[in-house]
């Protein structure tokens, strides 16, 4: 499994070179040379400083309501995994 994080190009540099920032506020360099049309302010996923894809806006918000409901989902199953937990901890 691997895992790919979405940021914001914020400058393209000299040989397809993409600086990207995180919602976290830390910004990486990442080849930008695998997605035509990279340009500053498209939003992209980011695996091992490579970017593998291009977002839409309309992505982004789909995939955080999405989020949001199996976070939502797992809080009102909270005590039942806890017991479930336990059980399996053979407690």
């Amino acid at each position: 499994m691997c895992l790919g994080v979405p940021g914001r190009v914020v400058e393209i540099k000299e040989g397809g070179i993409a600086v990207v920032e995180f919602s976290n506020g830390v910004t990486i360099e990442t080849d930008a040379n695998t997605i035509e049309g990279i340009k500053p302010g498209d939003l992209v996923v980011v695996h091992a400083g490579i970017i593998i894809a291009k977002l839409r806006e309309e992505e982004i918000e789909e995939w955080a309501r999405s989020l949001q409901e199996f976070i939502s989902e797992l809080e009102s199953k909270e005590s039942e995994i806890a017991e479930m937990l336990r059980e399996l901890e053979g407690g």
